[in-house]
């Protein structure tokens, strides 16, 4: 199994959260990043909502870097078992894996509040303002879990299953800090936990092997190998 945050898809120029750098080091209206990625704000300031997350969340431009290409290499070969990724940004889909766990959801998804007619990604893109239903005027939402919501239960289940059933398992580019996705890995209990991160985590002191690197630069040389 592998399980991925930010640090996997720095690589395709989308920016972490919490490093120095990250999208949290933004202020934006006076209004913390958190506080507008909340379900309340989503509802109590939709114009501002948007305004934030089409010029800091969505990376249109964006494309599979080498982690998701060897992740996909992996699943032609079927020796990945399952991704589970806290990313919003499709690319492991983009690549293409199959079997993938989008534990926030995703940018590329979205929905009618009012009647739940679904809308890609260029729907939001192409919207001057607020994006409306087509079909029945209303606030069109996009798929993915903003603070104060619930994962999907569907999508949960099936990470905790995959990865109670691998014998090894990658976790990359995440710092663990976000629950509940970051409490799945105590579901492992495979012989193998490889962690790669540039900064500590809480799975270090369980790793059986510990790569301090960036993540991108490991799997390249593994392309290379």
């Amino acid at each position: 199994m592998f399980f991925g945050g930010a640090g996997v898809s720095t690589a395709s120029g989308i920016p972490d959260f919490r490093s120095e750098d990250g999208l949290y080091s933004e202020q934006f209206h006076d209004v913390s990043p958190e506080t507008i990625l909340s379900a309340s704000y989503f509802m109590l300031h939709t114009a501002e909502f948007y305004e934030f997350y089409c010029r800091y969340m969505i990376y249109p431009d964006a494309r599979p870097n080498a982690v998701h290409r060897y992740l996909y290499k992996l699943e032609k070969q079927d020796k990945l078992r399952g991704i589970v990724t806290q990313n919003i940004d499709g690319l492991h889909k983009e690549a293409g894996n199959k079997r993938v766990y989008e534990l926030h959801g995703s940018v590329r998804e979205n929905y009618c509040v009012d009647c739940e007619k679904e809308y890609p990604l260029e729907k939001i893109i192409q919207s001057d303002g607020v994006p409306r239903c087509d079909k029945c005027g209303g606030i069109i939402k996009p798929w993915v879990v903003l603070y104060g919501e619930i994962p999907d239960k569907y999508t949960m289940i099936g990470a905790c299953r995959e990865i109670s059933g691998a014998d090894t398992m990658i976790v990359a580019g995440t710092s663990l800090s976000v629950e509940p996705a970051a409490s799945l890995i105590n579901e492992f209990n495979g012989k193998n936990l490889v962690v790669i991160n540039k900064t500590p985590t809480p799975a270090d002191e369980r790793a059986t092997l510990l790569i301090r690197a960036d993540v991108d630069e490991v799997f390249r040389q593994l392309f290379e190998e």
